[in-house]
């Protein structure tokens, strides 16, 4: 197969081949973390049930896993570039986190303790997004030439992908614990492990994509080592990093930095966001009261209707759409928009300016959207960023190293919106005035970054050596 083949939709079709794997293993890895604190902190102790945590050890482990999550690809990245080739470390890492999932699927009254098997599956979890997440990210990008300007656009429609798993996870694995759950004293106990074995079932249909469809559909691309690569392709090459490289090894730490900043805005969606929309927001609409989770289901909506748009747009555009810097730059602005509109939400709150304690829900839909719109401009742009500028020999080591920023702007996250205060029933007040103050600190910073950002743009892409 050529890289510049034109078979679907205006794209290789080996990248819906990808596009169907990372969604089958994004629905089975958000299927499982939409389980785990759960599981975690449901005290019934029986088949189906939980492991009775207290809250505070639940997040503690759930904050340390999610951390490994973004660290181990660059472990699986380094991998992949020197002895696995890509197409075997995804290989390797389905197989890994199936077994992960079907661990934590195993019946509690198997076992004397649910804990061995437990965190056996954790691990093998971790072990396989190590090797899966970075080498599939970086195959996208080897299907284009390095002056093919498809490849942002192929990106985005990588990244719906993403979201669609996401989206079916959520909704999927929420059912699938009620109906297999039983009567325990008049309530419902939920089957987590029907759950787990639901997400295991998902990594299952990704293996089987990859086993079935690689060959034909993606060729020689992923099979050989990146670095046994390049010193075919390049034997007189010296491996130390040239003047160019570094340059472009420079705009990778640039945009890196930026990328903090976007997704620590980006991540109290998850957290302060979501406390907000419980405690500060009007939910009633009739007779219906809106769970406060359901604004969780905003961003993967949102992304299955602007990711075609927005890919049809970089395509579209051709040459005459701006580059990769300008794309992040605007990607800032749309998240500090976004925060502006829950600065909207505190005013509208306040007591101290007329206001009831609620604010309107159509404020968090306004700053989702624009949160979205953000995020379409910076993570798919950001994968293909590392796919056009990291040196042949080590391009999945790179991809790996760009999530430690994504690990970082989580950790940065959570210390900014525990900022927000206790919680405490008779502090509302003071919650509300500390949320202005972190959403107003949020837009401001990310729109006097993406200012900056757009200043630097000519420099970075001059820095790029044309590869943009």
């Amino acid at each position: 197969m050529q890289a510049n083949s034109t078979d679907c939709f205006g794209h290789p079709k080996g990248l819906f081949l990808l596009f169907g794997t990372e969604m089958w293993e994004r629905f089975s890895y958000y299927a499982m973390r939409a389980l785990l604190v759960l599981y975690l902190v449901d005290h019934v102790q029986a088949q189906g049930g939980g492991l009775g945590w207290d809250h505070a050890s639940a997040l503690k482990l759930y904050g340390s896993f999610t951390m490994l999550v973004y660290v181990t690809p660059l472990i699986g990245g380094w991998l992949a570039d020197n002895w696995l080739g890509q197409r075997s470390a995804i290989l390797a890492g389905a197989v890994l986190m199936a077994l992960g999932q079907f661990c934590l699927a195993l019946p509690h009254s198997w076992f004397a303790s649910p804990l061995p098997a437990f965190y056996t599956g954790l691990a093998l979890l971790v072990a396989g997004n190590g090797l899966f997440k970075p080498n599939i990210s970086t195959m996208v990008g080897e299907l284009y030439s390095a002056a093919d300007r498809r490849r942002d656009s192929a990106f985005t429609v990588f990244y719906l992908g993403i979201n669609a798993g996401m989206f079916l996870a959520g909704i999927a694995v929420g059912i699938t614990i009620d109906a297999f759950g039983y009567q325990q004293n008049g309530e419902l106990v939920r089957n987590y492990q029907a759950g787990f074995l639901l997400a295991g079932i998902g990594m299952l249909l990704a293996l089987l994509l990859q086993l079935s469809l690689a060959r034909p559909l993606l060729g020689a691309i992923g099979t050989e080592p990146a670095a046994r690569k390049a010193r075919r392709l390049q034997p007189e090459q010296n491996t130390r990093l040239s003047t160019e490289e570094i340059d472009r090894l420079k705009v990778l730490l640039v945009m890196g930095l930026f990328t903090i900043i976007f997704w620590a805005g980006f991540e109290q969606a998850g957290g302060l966001m979501n406390i907000y929309a419980d405690r500060f927001t009007e939910r009633s609409v009739g007779n219906w009261q809106i769970n406060p989770t359901y604004f969780q289901s905003l961003n993967p909506l949102f992304i299955l209707i602007f990711a075609p748009l927005m890919a049809a747009l970089w395509l579209k555009l051709g040459k005459a759409g701006p580059n990769s810097p300008v794309k992040f730059a605007l990607g800032l602005l749309l998240l500090g928009l976004g925060f502006l509109f829950m600065v909207g939400a505190s005013w509208q709150a306040s007591p101290q300016l007329g206001g009831d304690g609620k604010a309107s829900l159509w404020w968090l839909v306004l700053a989702y959207l624009f949160f979205t719109l953000g995020e379409l401009c910076i993570s798919p742009i950001g994968l293909a960023l590392v796919c056009k500028l990291a040196p042949l020999r080590v391009v999945s080591l790179l991809m790996g190293a760009w999530y430690l920023f994504l690990a970082a702007a989580n950790k940065l996250a959570g210390l900014i919106g525990a900022l927000v205060g206790s919680g405490s029933a008779d502090n509302d007040q003071q919650m509300l005035s500390n949320a202005l103050a972190i959403f107003g600190g949020f837009s401001l910073t990310a729109i006097l970054a993406a200012l900056l950002l757009y200043l630097l743009a000519d420099k970075l892409v001059h820095w790029m050596h044309r590869k943009d």
